[in-house]
């Protein structure tokens, strides 16, 4: 099976058509996501039949100091394509997107650790608690500023 990425413009369009004023940009690979909207984006994308990612390969959050991006790496097997869907939250207090666990399960754990290393909060998360560090650790330890 070979499996190929999905051209970061064709995903952006689709998109822009279905969740309005959800892209902030594009390049060859990759979408750039709204924060407010990630949730929107993620059930069109794993809803939509020509689309078909029903797999969420992993979310990761990298600390830039002037803002943390999210990525996202999805999977269609039955489409055989992938997609990577990024997200910049500005910002260093109160971090705050929508979580994706209604739409990928598989979101539980990842979304968890990202709260717990990066400071970054999934809002509607069932059970955003710490999943690496014990409750009550002070700070998040990936991130630029931790000291």
């Amino acid at each position: 099976m070979t499996v190929k990425a999905m051209a970061g413009q064709e995903l952006a369009e689709r998109l822009s058509q279905a969740v309005q004023e959800s892209v902030e940009r594009w390049d060859t690979t990759t979408v750039w996501i709204d924060p407010p909207r990630i949730n929107d984006v993620a059930r069109f994308l794993r809803e939509d039949p020509s689309l078909d990612f029903q797999f969420l390969n992993s979310i990761s959050a990298v600390d830039y100091i002037e803002y943390f991006e999210l990525v996202y790496h999805l999977t269609s097997f039955e489409r055989q394509h992938t997609a990577v869907v990024k997200s910049r939250v500005y910002g260093r207090e109160s971090l705050s997107v929508p979580s994706v666990y209604d739409v990928w399960r598989g979101a539980d754990f990842q979304e968890r650790e990202v709260w717990d290393l990066m400071g970054i909060h999934f809002e509607g998360h069932p059970n955003m608690k710490r999943i690496v560090l014990w409750e009550g650790f002070d700070g998040h330890p990936l991130r630029k500023d931790y000291l």
